[in-house]
């Protein structure tokens, strides 16, 4: 299955690796959820990861081996639209990502992507999409 991830879902599952957002980032690592990624997105979970107040769960070395695993085990989408009208435009990429793949977004703030500004495209959570793809 593939899907965007938010990078929240990924910052909390890799800070916690039980719930849901845990699920998500053990299927990544088993393969079975590949994660769809443009450069954008890649630079939001390095500049996230990076922030201070993270420090005490990732190390530099933490943080490149995650950004290397997502660069070799991602798929990369190009997305052909532009999307203006979401409520945060940085949040913007992961739709775009989402609708060029025809894949979910996994987010933890799905208030963030209004449904009438999703253009069709899936939108859940962690739990959400666990429910409906994960098997087994």
């Amino acid at each position: 299955m593939r899907a965007v991830l938010d990078t929240n879902v990924l910052v909390s599952g890799l800070i916690n690796a039980r719930g849901a957002p845990g699920r998500m980032v053990d299927l990544v690592r088993a393969g079975a959820v590949l994660p769809v990624v443009d450069d954008r997105i890649l630079a939001e979970y390095d500049e996230v990861l990076s922030r201070e107040e993270l420090a005490e769960y990732f190390t530099a070395a933490d943080r490149r081996d995650i950004l290397e695993f997502l660069h070799g085990n991602a798929e990369v989408a190009i997305p052909a639209v532009v999307i203006v009208d979401l409520p945060d435009a940085d949040d913007s990429p992961f739709l775009e990502v989402a609708l060029a793949a025809a894949v979910p977004l996994v987010t933890g703030n799905k208030r963030h992507f209004p449904v009438d500004r999703r253009r069709g495209c899936p939108v859940l959570t962690p739990v959400e999409f666990l429910n409906r793809f994960a098997t087994g």
